[in-house]
């Protein structure tokens, strides 16, 4: 099917949604998602960031929504032409979103693990308003234990429900949900028991906020400060796939690889990314590719020694652990 996403076409296939018709364009004209994880199945339609304009509905009927629609959600048509960036509408209708989002998720960035690499910080700095009209008091959360490994800051919790769905569909038993409703809706697990199997770390990697956080990382460093590196080992469990966080020669955290979305390319296990880390537990492959507009990348990437000298040095590591310990300082 041929579709028009801000006049540029493509042919995807049929039951393709919009969102990653897109991002198969990639660039600017991607519409932006915090609750939608291709890998999840069902996610998606509940933050209401990928909103965007459909012009023309298709070559067998042109005409155009009425309203604007979640592209999440929303299958191509064949001739569908829409508008995402181009679209003052959709713009306008983004800010109020993020205002939304915004209302009940505190201000705390300068102290949040996640900043950085936050999603909602992108789309408060890009699609966000100056100001916020919400004059009443924001609700409030005490930080609550979901297992030894992971804490729960539900004050920034945004509902995306990933973190339900990572548990429903890698996990044998889903021990934690949504309770209340409306503005009380709130992630929790019932009467108080632990999140604990052998995939529950996965909920950190895929919340979109600092909701779910790293304990054993928690407050250890900022990630700007941080190098991530490509690594691998032999794993009974999972892929065993996994970015490496340097400061220096400590591994501060484990994490799944993630792609240009901020999506984990495979799931890992909680061995890999709480048991094991230290080099010698990894095969290193070499530095994560990292964005030249991520804050991450003030680390100066451009300057690391090529690939070839990196392997070399792998191999001082087995011959010489000292001289390995020098390279990896410089």
């Amino acid at each position: 099917m041929k579709v028009t996403i801000d006049g540029i076409s493509i042919e995807v296939e049929p039951g393709t949604t919009i969102l990653n018709a897109a991002r198969q364009i990639g660039g600017d004209i991607v519409p932006p998602a915090m609750c939608y994880y291709s890998k999840l199945e069902g996610s998606g339609g509940k933050c209401r960031t990928c909103l965007v304009k459909v012009s023309k509905g298709s070559e067998k009927d042109p005409r155009p929504m009425p309203k604007l629609i979640a592209s999440c959600r929303t299958t191509v048509m064949d001739g569908m032409e829409v508008q995402n960036i181009t679209s003052p509408e959709v713009l306008e209708a983004r800010k109020g979103v993020v205002e939304m989002l915004l209302i009940n998720h505190p201000l705390d960035c300068p102290i949040c693990d996640q900043a950085g690499e936050c999603h909602l910080q992108d789309l408060a700095y890009e699609h966000g308003s100056d100001a916020t009209r919400y004059e009443f008091d924001r609700r409030t959360f005490d930080k609550i234990d979901i297992g030894d490994k992971i804490q729960l800051h539900m004050t920034r919790c945004i509902l995306c429900y990933r973190c339900v769905f990572v548990a429903d569909q890698i996990t044998n038993t889903r021990l934690h949900g949504i309770l209340g409703r409306g503005d009380h809706s709130e992630i929790s697990t019932y009467i108080s028991k632990a999140v604990d199997n052998d995939f529950s770390g996965n909920v950190i990697d895929v919340c979109p906020v600092g909701a779910l956080t790293d304990k054993t990382f928690r407050f250890k460093n900022r990630v700007w400060f941080t190098k991530p590196v490509e690594a691998h080992r032999e794993c009974d469990t999972c892929c065993g796939k996994v970015t490496l966080w340097y400061k220096g020669e400590e591994v501060l955290r484990v994490t799944g690889r993630k792609d240009t979305y901020g999506e984990v390319e495979e799931f890992i296990c909680n061995t890999c990314r709480f048991d094991k880390k230290a080099t010698a537990d990894w095969v290193i492959e070499g530095p994560t590719k990292v964005a030249h507009t991520s804050v991450i990348n003030s680390n100066h990437y451009d300057t690391m020694q090529p690939l070839p000298v990196i392997k070399k040095n792998l191999v001082l590591m087995a011959a010489n652990k000292v001289e390995f310990e020098k390279a990896v300082k410089h």
